[in-house]
Order: C-alpha cells, then sequence, then structure tokens
C-alpha cells in the first residue's frame, strides 16, 4: 500500500494548492475591479487634455515652448520600463520585459543613446542578472499607483527634456483592454504627438481651425494644461500596468486552480484503482487461505 500513501500524500499536497491559487484568484478578482475603475477614471482626462493641446497647437508655440519642440535628429532618449514587484502573473512581466529590450535595441542600432529607467522588482531583477545598466531603479509604486508616484518618475525626465538633454522619452507599459488581453505597449511620451482626431474642429486650408474662443490666451492654458498633460500620460501607463497586473494574475491563478482540480481528479481516479486492486489481492488471499485449509 505504500504506492497508494504517495498518491494520498500528493492529493493533499495539490489540494492545499489549490486552495492557495483559489484564494489568490479571489483577490486578485477584487483588486481587479479597483483597478479598472481608476483606468476608467484616468482615460478621459488624458484624452481631454491632449486634445486640448492639439487644437491649440502652431509652429509659433511650437518654437516657444520647449515641451513642444520636434527635435531633428534624436541623440538620446529615456526609456522607462513598467514592471510589477510581484510574480505568479503568467507571462505578464516577461511579455514587457521583450518589448522594452526590443525597443532600447533598436534605438541603439539607431545610434542613440538610451537612458534606461526600470520600475518593478522584476525587470530590475531580470536586468541587473544580465548586467544592463540602468539609469534608476523603483521598487517603491504600489499596485495603487498615485499622481505623485507618476510625478516622481517623469518631472526629471521633463526638465531634462526642456532643457534639451533628452530628445524623446518613452514608457515601456501594459495596456489594459481586458482582463483576459494585456499587451506591452511602447508609447512616446515626449516629443508631443498629435494626429487630426485629436485636432478635432473644421478644416480649412490644409490646417484645423478650433471652433471656440480661448480665455484666457493660448500661452497661459498650454502653461499649465503641459506639465499635466505629462504627468497623466504617465500616471495612465501606471494605472493600466496595475490593472493588467491583476488580471493577467487572475487568468494565471485560475488556470493553475483548473488544473490542479484536473490533476486532483487523475490521482483519486488513481487512487482508488490501487485501493480496490488491493482490496481484491486481499480477497483473493483470504479465498486462497480457507481453500487450502479445507
Amino acid at each position: 500500500m505504500a504506492k497508494g500513501q504517495e498518491l494520498k500524500r500528493r492529493i493533499r499536497s495539490i489540494g492545499k494548492t489549490r486552495q492557495i491559487t483559489r484564494t489568490m484568484e479571489l483577490v486578485a478578482t477584487s483588486k481587479l475591479k479597483r483597478a479598472n475603475d481608476r483606468v476608467k477614471a484616468a482615460r478621459p482626462y488624458a484624452d481631454g487634455l491632449r486634445s486640448v493641446i492639439a487644437r491649440l497647437l502652431d509652429p509659433e508655440l511650437r518654437e516657444r515652448y520647449p515641451l513642444l519642440r520636434e527635435p531633428d535628429e534624436t541623440k538620446r532618449a529615456a526609456v522607462v520600463l513598467l514592471t510589477s514587484n510581484r510574480g505568479l502573473a503568467g507571462a505578464f512581466n516577461v511579455n514587457l520585459i521583450r518589448e522594452a529590450r526590443a525597443l532600447v535595441e533598436r534605438l541603439r542600432a539607431d545610434g542613440v543613446e538610451v537612458d534606461f529607467h526600470v520600475v518593478g522588482k522584476k525587470g530590475i531583477g531580470f536586468f541587473r542578472f544580465r548586467g544592463w545598466e540602468m539609469a534608476s531603479q523603483r521598487t517603491d509604486i504600489s499596485d495603487r499607483p498615485s499622481v505623485e508616484d507618476a510625478a516622481g518618475l517623469i518631472d526629471d525626465l521633463t526638465a531634462d527634456f526642456e532643457r534639451g538633454r533628452l530628445d524623446a522619452v518613452w514608457v515601456v507599459y501594459a495596456q489594459f483592454r481586458s482582463a483576459l488581453s494585456t499587451p506591452p505597449h511602447a508609447r512616446r511620451v515626449l516629443p508631443f504627438q498629435t494626429d487630426a482626431e485629436d485636432a478635432g474642429g473644421d478644416r480649412e486650408r490644409g490646417g484645423w481651425v478650433a471652433n471656440f474662443t480661448l480665455s484666457p490666451s493660448a500661452d497661459r492654458i498650454l502653461n499649465e494644461v503641459l506639465p499635466l498633460y505629462v504627468r497623466s500620460s504617465m500616471y495612465g501607463a501606471l494605472v493600466e500596468t496595475a490593472a493588467a497586473e491583476q488580471g493577467a494574475r487572475r487568468t494565471a491563478m485560475k488556470n493553475a486552480t483548473d488544473n490542479a482540480g484536473d490533476i486532483l481528479e487523475n490521482l483519486q481516479r488513481r487512487y482508488n484503482r490501487e485501493r480496490q486492486a488491493q482490496i481484491t489481492q486481499e480477497l483473493a488471499e483470504i479465498v486462497g487461505g480457507s481453500a487450502a485449509l479445507e
């Protein structure tokens, strides 16, 4: 019955593991709801700021505002990678790291000097083990990021861009489309990018004419809105990554729980067969012994 005892130990062990993964799935589901609410609240604000800036842009303002400058050549760029501090989220961190490596290698292949900033223990551990030089490392941002966290990440990079020390700022984060779809995405935060959809208004003579009156002036509005837009872009990346992490963890833990259930079912079936064979053997021995005595 030694084999049967081993099966019973495995059944108990996997049963405990399934309890843990089930609990983690429920916790991730609870956190995902709050994280999703933060994403929904952040997106309209960032979209509104981008739309306002796009409507106010003109060549003269671009020359006066350092945050609106378009460098003739990108010589130096900053790349900010957002990963999680915890694992057990499937391929979530692996996909982000792969996207960041591809971006950095592509920029370096174009002759761009890259300042690499990494957020999260998983990303830091990966690149530290491989000997990559990192300009900064942050592990103090929780799964409930704040605007202050975003400002701490982006304000120094924004100042460097204004001074001309950086020509571009990229952030690599996880887009939150749904709990099952959290693809990695590399987004250029600076310099500011716009398109016809952002600008809105009526097209006239190849330009966009905004159909509203400005008060105060465009200068004063941009002076306030531009820093807010940059911070909101980083904040949006943080909250989307946090929501994507919970979605990926919930999916991974659900799969683990389901797999544990399948394994338990197979083990229980094997144990029952072993037990039945043992009982059959014992009955045969008893019948054989009884027949021998007769």
